[in-house]
């Protein structure tokens, strides 16, 4: 079954990936952060969508669409448009290039990113093992 981008059910099937990735638990395993990731409003996502991840020691403890006000004050937020998040999903484009280049927005502490590269490659390839549709398509 494919799951739209970004969406709730992608959102959940992320998180199940994440917690079913056996690379992604010990090359995370001593991350501790949350994230809000914003898709930008362009192109065929007429809205913004915000989700929220709670990482901590190789395991996604939380995954959600924001709706609204949300209580949370993740350590970062990383922000960017649909085209962007599809390529890195797809693998045309690095997640660390994105954000060095500025395609990715990043509000946060680069340098701790870059100190767990693995990690973030990892969370890539559980994201683009999720079976995903795009708005558009």
């Amino acid at each position: 079954m494919a799951y739209l981008f970004p969406s709730p059910a992608w959102v959940d099937a992320f998180k199940d990936a994440l917690n079913a990735s056996a690379a992604y638990k010990v090359s995370a395993a001593h991350w501790e952060g949350d994230f809000y990731f914003i898709v930008s409003a362009k192109g065929a996502l007429q809205e913004p969508v915000k989700f929220y991840l709670d990482l901590w020691h190789g395991q996604c403890r939380d995954a959600y669409i924001v709706e609204g006000a949300d209580d949370k004050t993740p350590e970062f937020e990383i922000e960017g448009t649909l085209d962007v998040f599809r390529q890195i999903f797809e693998h045309q484009l690095d997640p660390i290039r994105a954000l060095v280049s500025r395609k990715l927005k990043l509000k946060g502490n680069l340098g701790k990113i870059m100190r767990s590269v693995k990690a973030t490659l990892d969370l890539v390839n559980a994201a683009a093992s999720v079976d995903t549709t795009y708005p558009g398509e």
